[in-house]
C-alpha cells in the first residue's frame, strides 16, 4: 500500500511496517493539532504516522478489539515517543460499533466478579450500562477527525448502522471522518457474506457505494466527498466489483 508522506514510515520500528492491512491513505488528511480516533488501529502503524501530523499539541487514539495488535501498537510507544520527543498516542480495547464501551474496564470487572448465576449477569448488565451512560471510553463531541483503513466492512452487517451512528457521536461539532474502505457495484448475496474466508479477507463485509455513503448522510453528516476513487476492481467475485 503507497502512503502519500513517505518520510513520515522512517520512524516506524519494521514490526510495525509490514503489519499493514489497509486499502488506502486517511493519514494524508489529519490536520496539525488535531485529536484523531483511529478505528480498527490494528498494529499502530496509521497512529504513529498521524503522531508525526498533528503534533505535541494533538493527540491519536487508536482503537482496536484485537489484544495482540493492541499489545504490538504498545510496545513500542515509548520508543517512538523519544523519537518524537513528545508522547501523543493511546491505544484502547473497544469494539468500533460501540465507542462507549470500554472493554479493558470490563475484563477487570469479569475478574473480580466472574459470572457463576443469573444474578451476577444482570449485576454485568448493570456495570456495562453504567459505564456506557456515565463514564463513556469516548465521549461525545471530543474527536476532530475519526480515521478507519479497510475496517468498516468487518462490522456484521447488523451494526454497520450503528458504527456510523458511534462515528458522528463522538465528532465534535464540524468534525471529520476520512474512511478508506472497499465497497462493491451490487448487493453481496447472503451466501458470500457467511464465508468466512472472503469475509476476513475485506471482501464480503463491503457495502455497495451508493449505501455506503447513504450511511454517514442517514447519521448526520451533513455533506459526503469521495477524495479518491480506485477505478481498477481491487477483486472481481462472481461478477461483483470490488
Amino acid at each position: 500500500m503507497e502512503y502519500k508522506n513517505k518520510k513520515l514510515l522512517e520512524i516506524l520500528p519494521q514490526e510495525i511496517s509490514e503489519r499493514d492491512y489497509g486499502c488506502g491513505d486517511p493519514t494524508y488528511y489529519v490536520r496539525e493539532g488535531e485529536i484523531v480516533l483511529d478505528l480498527g488501529c490494528g498494529a499502530g502503524k496509521n497512529c504513529y504516522i498521524m503522531a508525526q501530523i498533528v503534533g505535541p499539541s494533538g493527540r491519536v487514539m487508536g482503537v482496536d478489539f484485537n489484544e495482540s495488535m493492541l499489545s504490538l501498537a504498545r510496545k513500542y510507544q515509548r520508543e517512538i515517543a523519544e523519537k518524537l520527543g513528545y508522547w501523543n498516542t493511546e491505544f484502547i480495547k473497544a469494539k468500533i460499533q460501540n465507542l462507549k464501551l470500554d472493554l479493558e474496564r470490563l475484563d477487570s470487572f469479569l475478574k473480580e466478579n466472574p459470572i457463576k448465576n443469573s444474578e451476577d449477569l444482570i449485576k454485568l448488565e448493570s456495570f456495562i450500562t453504567y459505564l456506557e451512560t456515565n463514564e463513556p471510553l469516548i465521549p461525545d463531541n471530543s474527536i476532530d477527525t475519526v480515521v478507519s483503513n479497510c475496517v468498516l466492512n468487518l462490522v456484521k452487517t447488523e451494526d454497520k448502522g450503528i458504527l456510523f451512528q458511534e462515528i458522528y457521536r463522538v465528532l465534535k461539532p464540524h468534525g471529520r471522518a476520512v474512511i478508506s474502505d472497499i465497497v462493491s457495484d451490487r448487493e453481496v448475496p447472503e451466501y458470500l457474506r457467511i464465508d468466512p474466508d472472503l469475509w476476513a479477507g475485506c471482501i464480503s463485509g463491503a457495502m455497495k457505494e451508493d449505501r455506503f455513503i447513504d450511511a454517514f448522510i442517514k447519521a448526520g453528516f451533513v455533506s459526503v466527498r469521495i477524495l479518491n476513487y480506485e477505478k481498477n476492481p481491487w477483486k472481481v467475485i462472481e461478477g461483483i466489483v470490488f
